[in-house]
This record gives structure tokens, sequence and C-alpha cells, in this order.
């Protein structure tokens, strides 16, 4: 696609309404990547749940992240046109909605900003006018249709998306490391054994911990990264010396520093998978009831491995396993990801 020419368009300045879950917001950077460099010097502000701008703080591309004062799901009509009305002064030309819901779409309308794009959805004629159709045939990962908000409108092909990339606080990364007392003697492999769409995008618990002891016979460490929901499958895979349970220890941008302290990771398909992804860091991705064909790490080749079974009844994006069995999971096996990690070291 042809780079717009900022010569001939105004100073942009954007309001982006982020999406809920991290390793979204970790791939809406992509989007915030490709409109800096087709508008050099646009500015851009993002809408985001609270426990998400120190991560969006790690997007050099976002001049700064503003909380929503509303949780997860819930309509709250009036603080949103508060929220939109109280911005009206930061004078925005744009406005770019990803979420497809109707009141996703109140904060920029109250806001008075002229040019609100998004996809069509729940009935936001009027809160958007410039309403796009979502091709899924020809937008296929959800990283792209997000960077098509950057585009115009019906797309001929699939946008490129460049690379996620988050930024690394090393003074922030040495306070983590003496804190937990972790060394760099041996060589660390970092585990998210953690989903918080459910169990049947989690490889089981065993597998992790048999993984663990095998790296750690071969002369690895490995650190448990996730958070307090994952401390008891932490404390099953941490059984011995080496291995380090952090979930539930550190905040959520914390893991950009520690991630950034790892030789490989291994992690279902995650919010921390797209963190790690955007770290640099090597990602074996594991998959189970989704898809990498629709939400794959965002890494370059040599920074990826998947681990994708492809089953009949895959991908059926369910919370848990229609089948009881999540064959998709439990087949693929320890010694396959050992070996993936082992054979380039």
């Amino acid at each position: 696609m042809p780079r717009n020419d900022p010569q001939a368009s105004p100073a942009r300045k954007y309001l982006i309404v982020g999406p809920s879950w991290i390793g979204d917001m970790v791939m809406a950077q992509s989007l915030f990547i490709t409109l800096e460099q087709q508008y050099p010097g646009c500015v851009i502000d993002v809408l985001a749940p609270a426990w998400s701008l120190p991560v969006i703080g790690r997007m050099p591309q976002v001049r700064r992240g503003i909380a929503v004062p509303v949780e997860h799901g819930e309509l709250a009509f009036f603080k949103r046109r508060a929220l939109g009305k109280s911005l009206r002064a930061e004078g925005y030309t744009h406005a770019i909605v990803i979420p497809r819901s109707w009141k996703s779409a109140l904060i920029p309308y109250y806001a008075g900003i002229a040019v609100r794009t998004g996809y069509r959805g729940e009935m936001r004629y009027g809160l958007l006018n410039d309403i796009r159709p979502l091709d899924k045939n020809i937008l296929r990962q959800t990283v792209q249709r997000y960077v098509a908000h950057a585009w115009p409108p019906d797309p001929v092909k699939a946008p490129e998306t460049p690379y996620p990339a988050l930024t690394v606080d090393q003074q922030n990364k040495q306070k983590l490391l003496a804190q937990f007392q972790l060394k760099s003697d041996r060589p660390v492999a970092c585990m998210m054994p953690g989903a918080e769409y459910g169990p049947a995008k989690q490889w089981p618990p065993d597998h992790y911990r048999q993984l663990a002891e095998r790296l750690v016979a071969e002369g690895w460490q490995v650190w448990i990264l996730g958070s307090a929901k994952d401390r008891l499958v932490g404390d099953c895979i941490a059984v011995g010396e080496h291995r380090h349970n952090l979930c539930g220890k550190t905040a959520l941008v914390d893991t950009v520093d520690l991630l950034a302290c790892a030789t490989e990771t291994v992690c279902n398909d995650s919010g921390l998978m797209h963190i790690a992804a955007a770290v640099g860091v090597k990602v074996h991705a594991i998959y189970g009831s989704s898809t990498p064909d629709y939400t794959p790490p965002l890494a370059p080749e040599g920074k990826r491995l998947i681990h994708y079974r492809r089953l009949a009844c895959s991908p059926c994006f369910k919370r848990e396993c229609p089948l009881g069995h999540t064959d998709c999971l439990k087949e693929i096996s320890v010694d396959e990801v050992f070996q993936s990690i082992v054979a380039a070291h």
C-alpha cells in the first residue's frame, strides 16, 4: 500500500480507544507504529483500562495513556460522556475505536472529534462517521484488522504489520534482579503457564514441570511469570533448585523487564506471549483452543516457534474443552518443546 504524503495532510492528533485485553493492547502498538510512519509528528493518546497504562508507557509512539474509569463490560454512559466532554479541549482531529461495541464509541463522540473511525459494530451510526466493513477474508489476523484503521477503507490486501517493540527499563530490571535474588550464572528460560481466557488455552501444568526439570538438568534456570491466579500452578512447576516462581509477586509491567533477561520463553497463547514477543526474546508458543493463524506472536521467524496440533476439533475458541479431553494441548509433548529449546544452544 502506498504511503500517505504527510506534506499533504495537516498535523494529526489521535485519540485511540484501545482494547481491554493486554495481548490485544500489545498488538495495537503495530497500529501506533503505522500511524507514526504514515504521519510523522502526529500525536497519539490511548484510552485504556487503568491497569494497562504502565505497559502503554513502554510504547514510544504514545504520548500518554488515559484511564477509562469503568469496569470491563460496564456501560457507565454518564462516566463516558463526562470523560468525552473533558477531552474536548485537547483538540483531537481523529479518533480510532478499536473495540466494536456501541459504548466504546461514546467518548470520541462526546469529545467532538471530527473524524471517528471504526468497524461496523453495534449500531454505531452517528457515533462513528467513518464506519468500515470488516472483510475477514482479507484481514485474517487481529493485528491486520488493527493496522488497517490507518489506511483507507475497503483494503484489497492485508496491510504490512510492523512488530510491536516495548521499551525495557534497565534500572527497574536491575532492581527486580536484586529484589528476587536472581542471578545470571545460568541461561534463563521464562515460563508463563497462565491464560486469562481459560483452561482450554493452557498447556498442562505437569508438562511445564517436566520441561523445567529437564532444562535445569541441562544447565538452565527457570523463572515462572504470571498473575496471582497462576501462583499455585507456578508452585507446581518450581519444584527444586534453579526454579523461581514469581507469579503474583510483580506488576504486569515488571514482566517486560524480567523477560528481557531471558534467552527463551515458553507460554500459552496469552497476553504475556505478546509481551515476550514485543520484548524480543525467543517465544515458544503453545496453542490449544485458539490458532496461530489468528493471533500469532508478532516476531520475526527466528524469534518464534509455534507448537500447534491442528486437530479436527481445532480451533474451537472455547474457554473449556467442549469434548472434555484437551488433546490439542496434551498431545504437544514435553520432549518436542524441550528439543526445540536446546537445539539452538
